[in-house]
């Protein structure tokens, strides 16, 4: 049995630190270990990252694409075997989900997906169902609660550009 006195290091897993420019006795003196000459001896040689020689490099050769909507929602899923965690006869919300752990960080909303199978009646609130997760809810005896989304207030977007020359039209109220 090894005792803590006993223990070792691996090999070669503890290195010492390269101190280069220190004389030609270390192995790392006069070139410190560059070679000679050329780009890549001088200081601050580093060429910036996907540099091809001056060829043109392949993220100019490549097309842009795809598109990523700003005000695309985004959902917090949930599947029916999740549900299953709960007693039956409970009441099942975002906010009970959140407390045991099922949903973590921040969403739009929370859907409820029909992975697996539920075999409790639940009262279940979310913001969007699968049709396939609605049908099994409904066949174990629960109920299915959609919640509404929360609206996006105009005056929020207008906080967001505020002093970035960007105009929003406010609305009449």
């Amino acid at each position: 049995m090894a005792s803590l006195h006993t223990l070792k290091a691996p090999k070669n897993s503890r290195h010492r630190k390269k101190r280069v420019g220190r004389g030609q006795g270390s192995g790392l003196g006069k070139t410190a270990g560059r070679g000679g000459k050329g780009q890549k001896a001088r200081t601050g040689n580093m060429r910036f990252e996907g540099f091809e020689g001056g060829q043109s490099p392949l993220q100019r050769r490549l097309p842009k694409f795809g598109f990523n909507p700003p005000n695309r929602l985004n959902f917090a899923i949930v599947n029916l075997h999740d549900l299953e965690r709960f007693d039956a006869g409970a009441t099942v919300g975002p906010g009970e989900l959140n407390a045991r752990g099922l949903i973590k960080g921040r969403y739009d909303g929370v859907k409820v997906l029909g992975q697996g199978t539920l075999s409790k009646n639940l009262t279940v609130r979310a913001h969007r169902f699968s049709q396939s997760a609605k049908d099994a809810i409904v066949k174990a005896g629960g109920t299915v609660e959609e919640l509404p989304l929360r609206e996006h207030k105009p005056e929020s977007a207008a906080k967001a550009h505020a002093g970035k020359g960007v105009k929003v039209a406010k609305a009449n109220a």
